[in-house]
């Protein structure tokens, strides 16, 4: 069972939604040294940032997972947002990012086709899931390998 990393986010009217997004991003990859996980997450700015305006985040984690522990990231809103106290901003003493990598991203209903979309257009590690699921994580790659089946008796005929 691998470990489980929480932080949590100040978002509006404390910073905007593309300023959150912004500030998760930085948390990412302040241990990474791949560059290109920073750009591939900058590319769904503008995607994410409408999704953390809905407020998707308040109840149901972003969450990455890698090689290493899982992270789940929430945001907090309005006053709580205001007065703070609640935020847990601090860096992670891991890479989130290590090795293969993907984040799901929690999204209202309504936006669930259009997100899908949106992010498969920029990455294939970042993918929308329905925000009331919680945190179960079941992106469409796992969902295929699950589907699949081996038939033994076939495979090991010489």
């Amino acid at each position: 069972m691998s470990s489980v990393y929480s932080r949590t986010f100040r978002s509006s009217p404390h910073r905007d939604a593309t300023q959150t997004w912004l500030a998760i991003v930085d948390l990412l990859t302040s241990n990474s040294g791949s560059t290109n996980a920073r750009h591939e997450l900058l590319s769904v700015k503008g995607v994410v940032s409408s999704i953390i305006a809905e407020k998707s985040f308040q109840d149901s984690p972003l969450v990455v997972t890698c090689n290493g522990p899982r992270t789940r990231i929430y945001c907090i809103y309005d006053e709580e947002a205001i007065e703070g106290g609640n935020e847990n901003e601090d860096s992670l003493g891991f890479d989130p990012l290590n090795g293969d990598w993907s984040i799901s991203v929690p999204c209202p209903a309504e936006d669930l086709e259009w997100a899908k979309v949106a992010l498969k257009r920029h990455s294939d590690h970042i993918y929308a899931r329905d925000a009331s699921n919680g945190v179960a994580v079941a992106d469409e790659k796992a969902q295929v390998v699950a589907s699949l089946s081996l038939n033994l008796e076939e495979f090991l005929k010489p």
